[in-house]
């Protein structure tokens, strides 16, 4: 009779685990860390971005959280967006997305109004006869 059952795996711990066992966390305080979980808590991701404002670098928070630099990066920015977002004089409304593609619209048909231009000028400098040679 076969087993099919799959033996549990044990995952080798991250550096950020090794750090913060070698540094003298106990037990308890490596269960509570937030990359010992698989999702983030918005609280916990604004706290990060507040460290980052306020100075501390993305590789020294990568290596402490066990976290990419760029994932980092990536909450800052969402966090700075958001922020600009927040302090508009006006409230978005309705109107933005369709004044968003109708801008969008007029740029695509301005360039190609130049591209047909330009193709009009190349075919009309076909057309036009060779300029005459002075005669002595």
């Amino acid at each position: 009779m076969h087993d099919t059952m799959k033996k549990p795996r044990h995952k080798t711990p991250s550096a950020a685990k090794r750090a913060r066992s070698a540094s003298g966390a106990d037990e308890g305080d490596r269960q509570d860390h937030p990359s010992d979980r698989g999702r983030w808590s918005s609280r916990r991701k604004t706290e990060v971005v507040l460290r980052l404002i306020r100075g501390e670098t993305l590789d020294a928070l990568s290596r402490e959280l066990g976290v990419t630099p760029g994932k980092l990066a990536e909450w800052r920015d969402e966090a700075l967006a958001g922020m600009q977002a927040g302090l508009q004089s006006r409230e978005p409304d309705h109107r933005d997305g369709f004044i968003h593609d109708l801008k969008a619209k007029v740029g695509d048909q301005a360039m190609q109004i130049e591209l047909l231009e330009k193709k009009i000028e190349i075919l009309e400098d076909g057309l036009r006869p060779p300029p005459r040679r002075p005669s002595l």
